[in-house]
């Protein structure tokens, strides 16, 4: 199953916009987050030849604007997209949603959106002493389950440790996306990646508000099984 990295803060071509937030798109039907701005957003989906039309549903992980930012536009030029969102997300975003004719769908637990893509459901997560709620992208192939994360506020590990919960006989290939590790010390994130270890991650692609110094320890400790993420980048999963 294909996977393209639409928006993050690196990028492998210089006609490819890039900033805060990120945009990852799987198997060219389902949209997880959508950046910080809409116009970044569409422009690099026409340079990168991504088809609009055959989105099916896109997934925000939570209710934060450089996860939400590109959502606006892109129902703009798609009405009638079903968008996935937490339960507890803002009534403002929820009604912006249905008053530029998206489909709101809330998600309480995993459900599955398209054949072996799921979203986890709401995860309880905390932002500057706020709850935020939070939920993953799940994708299941034959390599076996790859996690996809916006920010990771609940934390990385209590993601992963739900997604083992909800799929007991499955091992997880990757995690990917928004660790939020740019604020811990060393010896947090270091704990933390060898936890993921232990947890069984065959390889992990840490990015956004990781944080750079958080992602060298991650690929010390993954080594060939560390993915650097950017703007433009095509893999299977």
């Amino acid at each position: 199953m294909k996977v393209q990295i639409l928006f993050d803060k690196d990028t492998m071509a210089k006609d490819l916009r890039i900033g805060w937030g990120v945009s990852f798109l799987i198997d060219e039907v389902v949209l997880f987050d959508t950046g910080e701005n809409g116009r970044w957003l569409l422009e690099n989906m026409g340079n990168l030849k991504v088809n609009i039309d055959k989105i099916m549903a896109v997934v925000i992980s939570h209710d934060h604007w450089d996860h939400t930012g590109g959502l606006w536009e892109l129902l703009e030029n798609r009405e009638e997209l079903k968008v996935y969102a937490c339960p507890n997300f803002s009534l403002s975003f929820k009604r912006k949603v249905e008053r530029l004719k998206g489909k709101l769908i809330e998600t309480e637990r995993v459900t599955e959106i398209v054949e072996n893509i799921f979203v986890t459901g709401e995860i309880t997560g905390e932002y500057k002493g706020e709850y935020m709620p939070e939920q993953a992208l799940i994708v299941r192939t034959e390599k076996g389950l790859t996690i996809v994360t916006g920010c990771s506020h609940p934390g990385i590990i209590k993601i992963v440790g739900q997604v083992k919960k909800d799929f007991p006989n499955m091992k997880i290939y990757l995690v990917f996306g928004g660790f939020h590790l740019i604020d811990k010390n060393k010896q947090e994130v270091k704990f933390i990646a060898e936890k993921l270890k232990e947890m069984g991650i065959e390889k992990v692609g840490p990015t956004h508000c990781t944080g750079y110094d958080a992602q060298m320890i991650f690929r010390e400790i993954y080594k060939d099984d560390f993915i650097f993420i950017k703007t433009g980048q095509t893999f299977e999963i």
